[in-house]
């Protein structure tokens, strides 16, 4: 279940239980992959605050045993105290129930912004080439 609206999780293909189980480039690749879908993700939700949260082993509270990052728009909330604000952190009090209507446009907003953010990308590069001319 998401702890907040827009709740991303981010998987490898390839079956890796753990973080140290993946390859380099796969690491490379993931992280970059964060990077673009925070970015993404922040555009879509209008939330500029986000957790990137991976778990390893079960004592970490690694449920499916297969290496997962969330990615978490954090919204701001009025809490008061340090019990409220660790519940804050691991999202307790914070979900809520998301309709298949408003998955699928809040889905389409963040494809969207993928896009935009690799576009974006693809125009610094150009110009730091042409710069470099």
């Amino acid at each position: 279940m998401p702890l907040s609206h827009g709740h991303l999780l981010v998987c490898p293909r390839a079956h890796r239980p753990k973080l140290t189980d993946a390859t380099r480039e796969e690491s490379l690749q993931m992280g970059n992959h964060l990077r673009v879908l925070s970015a993404a993700l922040a555009r879509a939700t209008g939330v500029q605050d986000w957790n990137v949260v991976q778990n390893n082993g079960a004592a970490a509270a690694q449920v499916v045993p297969h290496m997962h990052y969330h990615i978490i728009p954090r919204p701001e909330i009025r809490a008061s105290g340090r019990l409220s604000e660790s519940f804050t952190m691991f999202g307790r009090g914070q979900r809520e129930e998301l309709d298949d209507g408003e998955a699928e446009s809040l889905a389409g907003r963040i494809r969207a912004e993928v896009a935009c953010v690799l576009a974006e990308e693809l125009q610094d590069e150009k110009g730091k080439i042409n710069a470099n001319l």
